[in-house]
């Protein structure tokens, strides 16, 4: 079976890379701008169309608001580069706003901003893909007909470009994303020398439209509220900023600088083109509308349900180069691309942040290991199904997505960079020099005043999009967090209970039983039994035999190995692969080989728990190896258990269960003794 599902495997996502070459996996600059960097860069395809959706509640006349909200997020984007600019510099190691939280705030705070990214990256693949959807149904009908179908395809797809390695799909996404970068810039200069040099008269499809508002007249408290509606709506422009700050170790040497470069490039690039797509749409008279069927009116009659509401940047080409011109083709073409590999941000990030969640103990394990390509597979194909469930329950409607959108990424931005005053403040208590205190004293008074800025953005967004689908991400993030906690309990209470003790312990007695090979992992109580059981088999060879996957793990198992004293020769197979099964059943195979008629025993400590849910949170390679060794000839299988309290807890509850009565079996006696005497003949 495993050669019947190798083959297919291998064709889709490549062949298996050694855990050596990791490092060939490291991103140049101009790799790492579009894998991390597509979802900010393709935001400004949706970005200026949500602001406008939510001025036409005022009417036309709201419009001319549109250019100071455009500043008001160019003023954001610049302050939150710099101040992730400082958190690459401090925290190279890959954990982004959660290890800086988690290391100035606490465990709490951490766990906040972990639960907040989870559920924005989930988010930014769902709202990727179907805007980009949305714009490929403009040309293609059919895609608009089967949204949901298409959007998960895509989903699909992505996944399996993202589980052949990082640089790798990296090097697919690159020419895409550089294609729509240098066609909104064509489409900005070419706008802006058509207006200003040749005096051209540009409207796009929508400019004779006229806008039915919602409220008119709109002013005082109102007209303030609905400005800073539209302001977080266009915020939207900011998700996926953290990501590089997250992703530092893919990055070559010297990683942080390289890492705040990228950072530099991506908010000029998307303040400019988010700013330059605001303008034309204001100089071509693009017309938007929450509800186009019946809010825009052409010639006094309502466009009707058949109308299809084309993106504000589909439209503004369409002013700027002509309908079906070469140029708005291929603009129309990398925009609903970059749209769809906007999720590889995501992709990037979740897997990576999960590795980190999971190394932990706040997500299971399994998140925490490379996949045959190098890529943190399991985490890719978590997100994969959590972003395909949430198009499917949203219908791939990006303006209904939208809005539960930016919450999350608001709370990792206001949390990160508090913690990173503290951080500042932590160092300035200890600093002598004063060119450094000067350094540190300028980059606190940035990550404060980002602090300050993100926060109130946050209570914008908390207050202006709550209602209309916002508390679904923050249930989102309650539900995140109480998991990784419990799971993290479960951990805990798990290593707490196998601890291997320092001195003499009742797991260390022999056992009645014989073996020759002894399979451990690391030392815990489950191991001491294992060995203790071996030792009074009294077989004429007896080792212990480990698999070297993570070699920091297997350092740290001989230390303590020999700072025991324990008595049982050590052996370490090698797995380039990052492979358990296969080095041990080649083992085991040839030392059949080198004496056919002696029989191996192979035995296997592992823990018992009580319930379901707990599985799914360990390993089950000792599951998976028992059942290829049960099938070697020769080979003796062995496993001894250590049962955990949950386990013991289990017996109990089965045993109650067991001695419980239905109401009226006392009179009639037990239902399994009534039917054996019923089954027994008559005499």
């Amino acid at each position: 079976m495993s050669k019947l599902t190798d083959v297919p495997k291998r064709i889709l996502i490549g062949r298996a890379l050694r855990s050596d070459r990791l490092g060939e996996t490291l991103l140049p600059k101009r790799i790492a701008l579009p894998v991390f960097a597509s979802d900010p860069l393709s935001s400004v395809a949706y970005a200026p169309g949500e602001v406008l959706l939510v001025l036409s509640i005022a009417g036309v006349t709201a419009y001319h608001f549109s250019p100071w909200i455009a500043v008001a997020v160019v003023v954001l984007m610049f302050t939150v580069v710099a101040s992730y600019r400082q958190n690459v510099h401090a925290y190279p190691s890959g954990g982004g706003d959660y290890e800086v939280a988690n290391t100035n705030l606490g465990p709490k705070a951490g766990l906040t901003v972990a639960s907040a990214l989870l559920v924005d990256y989930v988010l930014t693949v769902a709202v990727s893909i179907s805007s980009g959807i949305e714009n490929l149904g403009s040309a293609i009908p059919f895609v608009v007909e089967h949204k949901v179908l298409c959007a998960i395809g895509v989903i699909v797809l992505l996944t399996l470009m993202n589980l052949r390695g990082v640089k790798e799909s990296g090097s697919l996404f690159a020419i895409p994303t550089y294609v729509f970068v240098a066609g909104v810039f064509t489409m900005i200069a070419w706008g802006a020398f058509r207006g200003l040099v040749l005096d051209d008269t540009m409207r796009a499809p929508t400019a004779d439209y006229v806008i039915k508002p919602e409220h008119q007249g709109l002013a005082g408290f109102a007209l303030v509220f609905l400005l800073l509606r539209a302001f977080s709506s266009g915020c939207a422009a900011l998700t996926g900023v953290e990501a590089i700050s997250n992703g530092v170790p893919a990055f070559r040497k010297p990683k942080s600088k390289n890492a705040a470069t990228t950072l530099a490039m991506m908010g000029l690039l998307a303040v400019t083109m988010f700013c330059g797509i605001i303008a034309l749409a204001a100089a071509t008279d693009v017309r938007m509308a929450e509800n186009p069927a019946k809010d825009l009116v052409h010639n006094g009659v309502p466009l009707g349900p058949d109308y299809v509401q084309n993106p504000v940047i589909s439209q503004v080409a369409e002013a700027v180069f002509g309908k079906g011109s070469f140029l708005f083709i291929i603009l129309a073409a990398a925009t609903a691309l970059v749209l769809f590999l906007a999720a590889n941000t995501a992709y990037n990030g979740f897997p990576l942040l999960g590795s980190i969640l999971a190394q932990d103990r706040y997500l299971p394990r399994q998140l925490h290991t490379r996949g045959d390509r190098l890529a943190f597979s399991n985490g890719i194909v978590l997100l994969a199904g959590a972003a395909a469930l949430l198009v499917g329950i949203y219908g791939a409607d990006s303006t209904r997505l939208i809005q539960l959108y930016i919450v999350g990424v608001f709370v990792s931005f206001t949390l990160s960079q508090t913690g990173m005053v503290r951080h500042w403040n932590r160092h300035l208590a200890t600093e002598r020099d004063q060119a450094k205190r000067r350094h540190m004293i300028r980059s606190r008074a940035i990550n404060a005043f980002g602090a300050f800025f993100t926060g109130l953005v946050l209570v914008v967004v908390l207050v202006t999009k709550f209602t209309h689908g916002a508390w679904v991400a923050l249930l989102g993030m309650v539900i995140f967090y109480a998991t990784m906690t419990a799971i993290r309990k479960h951990y805990d209470r798990v290593a707490e209970e196998i601890a291997a003790p320092d001195g003499p312990s009742d797991d260390s007695v022999r056992p009645s039983r014989i073996h020759s090979v002894v399979l451990i992992s690391k030392i815990h109580r489950p191991t001491l039994r294992a060995l203790a059981y071996a030792k009074l088999m009294r077989s004429d060879s007896l080792e212990a035999l480990s698999v070297n996957v993570d070699p920091e793990e297997t350092k740290a198992l001989r230390a303590e190995w020999e700072r025991r004293g324990i008595d049982v020769p050590l052996k370490v197979l090698d797995s380039p692969y990052r492979e358990i099964t296969r080095p041990i059943i080649e083992y085991v195979k040839g030392l059949r080989k080198e004496s056919p008629r002696d029989a191996v025993s192979v035995i296997i400590p592992e823990y018992v728990v009580g319930h379901w849910y707990e599985h799914l949170l360990h390993n089950q390679s000792a599951l998976r190896l028992k059942g290829r060794l049960l099938f070697t000839p020769g080979i003796m299988v062995t496993s001894v258990p250590y049962q955990l309290q949950s386990s013991e807890a289990a017996k109990r509850r089965a045993r109650r269960q067991q001695d419980w009565n239905a109401p009226g079996s006392v009179r009639r006696g037990p239902a399994q003794v009534r039917s054996k005497e019923s089954s027994e003949p008559k005499g």
